[in-house]
This record gives structure tokens, C-alpha cells and sequence, in this order.
């Protein structure tokens, strides 16, 4: 068998656990692939390193790929989302002030409810909320937006959109550089363990089936390497499918626990991949739906109907002529490839890889290649629908 080398950035985050689990357990070099991890400081340090070459491959913010083809982020280039890597996982999280501001609005801090938590937020009589997220071109902007915006209060003026790598976001709230944080785990999690903030949602509770990271790789580099593509794609397959099996998470935790890979403490990594979230310092761990999961409910697929609301936004903020920006942002989600790796192997497919988002508001039977998927949940909290074929 050939082995082919692929060197794949990430990260030190929970979502990064499918790329971890796919070189530890072998499951990389079970099709071919030595796949070599290197750990990234930040999500513009990996985007440059992609550009550029450096890499074969990355852990993505489920935005970046779009961002990158249409020039909006580093470097113009095209590059290609070969599957999602994981579904939700992210926490909002407020300093230890701001909570208790908060509070004196009436709000109950029940961990599921947005509207009402932005009610608290403005009500805090802030006069400008300083909110830190990981990346410009980010999931954890678009919900936000999505969920401050759709609040009669919003004023544009009264947010800050501050960029902080996701492990300094504790230290930028004990520093006061930050009001508020959308992050993913495990580093809202460690900020709540410092002492320094407590978790006010996650990001699920906003939309229940947001692609958080994906598998990016740039579009020359999966043209030229079908079969590193093709080997790297159905080795994460079979990561994701193992994570989501609830007698693999205690191993899971220390695999990811390790110095080279996330390098916290179990305690630190435990909560996101049991479900279990402490929002408030000693306070018992509450279990939201559908927090993270990595597979199941047809998680890895790359939906092109999911790029064209990414899309959608990344041209509202850059002022792209829209019809352009969301055919190709559609092109870099790539439904196509991942039926064409996967699906003679008798991975389900769906019959179509445009569906309509948030219109499923239980678990769901679909049309699919074996008559066996389920989609969903997935809807916003305020009952948006984003129907592509309408819009």
C-alpha cells in the first residue's frame, strides 16, 4: 500500500479531536495516510500556512474556506471543505461583572434560552459590551449576529468585535480587555475553572446544528492528490464515528489530554466531549442538547445549502455582489468529493446536498442512499428558515 504523507494543521480545541484520533488510533495509516499534525497559535497563522503551502491540510473554521476563495481573508485562494469536522461545540460566556449586571435585570441564567439572555445582556445598562471571538470569518460571529441582532435593543453601537485566540480569552476577561466571549471548548470551560467568567449559552442554543470546523484544504492541492484526498477524508470518517460512541469518550479524553495535542488537564477537556458543562464556578455540570457530536444525524456532510448561509453573510460584511459570493462559497463545500470517497463504501448518503436550514424542528427520517439517515434538529431559536432555492 502506498502511504502518503499529509501535513495537517489545527488548532488546541475539542473539534480538533477527529484529525487527534485519526493518527493515534490509527485509522490515517489503516488507508494510507501518515498523517502529521502541527499545532497552530492561531486561526490566521493556520490560514497563512495553508495559503502558502506549508500545509496539505486544516482544521477549519467552517467560514475560512469561503472567506479565502472569495479574498476577503489573507491570501486570494481557492480552497475546498471536504467534510464537516464537527456540529456545534461552542460556549458564550460572560465575565464574573457582566453576570451578575445581569442578574439584577431578573434573568434566571438558565443556560438554553437566548432571547431572554439577551434581554439581561442589554439591560445591563453597558455602554458598550465588549465581546471576543477566535476569527473574523467565524461561525461564532455569525451566531452572535444572528442572536444580538434579532434583539429589539441591538444597537450596532453597543457591540465590540474583539479578536482573541481561543486560549487567551480567560486572560482577556481577568485583564478586562473583555466583556463577553464566543468560543469553543475546551477554552470556555478553562476560563469558568479560573474563576474568571460563567457561561450564559452554548452556541447550540442559538442554532441547533451549526457546522462548526471543517476539513479545508486548498483546491490545487486536492486536484493534484486524489488519493491522499480520497484516504484522508475516509480515515476522519471513521474518527468521527468512533467519537460519538459514548464507551469511547473516557479515551477519547486522554488521548486529546495529551501535551501534544491539547495539553490540559482532563478535567479541563472531560466537559465537552461528555456533554457535562459547568456554567458558574461550583455549580453542578448541566447537559445541554445536542452540544457537540461529530457524525451522527449526516454531521460530516458538507451541505451546500449550509455554505450559501455562510456565504450570504461574508458578503453582507464585505459588500460582495451576493449571487457571486454564494455560487462560489457553494462550490468550496464539496458534497460532490465526499460522495465520491465515501459512497462506495456503503456510507449513507442524502439524496440531495441542498436542504432547507432550520425547518427541522425534531429528528427527522430522510431520503438516502440506504433509507436509513436522520437530520436534524436543527433551528434557529427565533424560527429563521434559510431556504436556498428562495432566497
Amino acid at each position: 500500500m502506498t502511504i502518503h504523507e499529509v501535513k495537517c494543521g489545527f488548532l488546541p480545541l475539542i473539534d480538533a479531536a477527529p484529525l487527534i484520533i485519526a493518527r493515534e488510533l490509527q485509522f490515517a495509516h489503516d488507508e494510507g495516510i501518515d498523517l502529521q499534525l502541527i499545532r497552530q497559535p492561531s486561526w490566521s497563522a493556520l490560514r497563512d500556512l495553508l495559503a502558502l503551502g506549508q500545509i496539505d491540510a486544516a482544521h477549519m473554521l467552517s467560514p475560512m474556506p469561503l472567506a479565502m476563495t472569495l479574498g476577503q481573508s489573507g491570501m486570494p485562494t481557492a480552497v475546498d471543505a471536504l467534510m464537516v469536522l464537527s456540529v456545534n461545540g461552542t460556549v458564550i460566556g460572560v465575565s464574573q461583572s457582566l453576570a451578575r449586571d445581569m442578574e439584577k435585570t431578573g434573568w434566571t441564567a438558565d443556560f438554553s434560552s437566548p432571547a431572554p439572555a439577551a434581554t439581561a445582556l442589554f439591560g445591563s445598562k453597558r455602554k458598550t459590551i465588549r465581546i471576543g471571538i477566535p476569527f473574523p470569518f467565524s461561525m461564532h460571529r455569525m451566531l452572535l449576529e444572528h442572536w444580538l441582532s434579532a434583539h429589539p435593543s441591538f444597537r450596532s453601537n453597543r457591540v465590540e468585535i474583539i479578536t482573541v485566540p481561543p486560549p487567551r480569552m480567560a486572560d482577556a476577561v481577568a485583564n478586562g480587555m473583555l466583556d463577553m466571549f464566543c468560543v469553543g471548548e475546551p477554552w470556555g470551560t478553562a476560563a469558568v475553572q479560573q474563576g474568571v467568567a460563567e457561561l450564559i449559552l452554548p452556541g447550540s442554543a442559538i442554532w441547533q446544528f451549526a457546522p462548526e470546523k471543517v476539513l479545508g484544504a486548498t483546491h490545487d492541492w486536492v486536484e493534484q492528490h486524489p488519493d491522499a484526498s480520497r484516504g484522508l477524508v475516509r480515515a476522519i470518517y471513521r474518527a468521527t464515528r468512533w467519537l460519538d460512541q459514548p464507551t469511547n469518550k473516557p479515551l477519547a479524553v486522554e488521548i486529546l489530554a495529551r501535551s501534544q495535542h491539547i495539553d490540559l488537564p482532563h478535567e479541563a477537556i472531560d466537559p465537552a466531549i461528555s456533554g457535562q458543562i459547568v456554567r458558574r464556578k461550583g455549580t453542578p455540570p448541566i447537559s445541554p442538547d445536542h452540544f457537540l457530536f461529530f457524525q451522527k444525524n449526516a454531521g460530516n456532510f458538507p451541505w451546500r445549502s449550509q455554505a450559501a448561509w455562510i456565504a450570504e453573510r461574508i458578503a453582507a460584511w464585505g459588500g460582495l455582489d451576493h449571487q457571486d459570493a454564494v455560487r462560489r462559497g457553494m462550490a468550496c463545500f464539496r458534497s460532490d468529493l465526499y460522495r465520491e470517497y465515501l459512497g462506495p463504501i456503503g456510507i449513507d448518503m442524502p439524496g440531495a446536498s441542498v436542504k432547507v436550514e432550520g425547518a427541522l424542528r425534531v429528528s427527522t427520517a430522510v431520503s438516502s442512499t440506504t433509507g436509513q439517515m436522520i437530520l436534524g434538529p436543527d433551528a434557529f431559536f427565533d424560527g429563521a428558515i434559510f431556504d436556498f432555492d428562495t432566497q
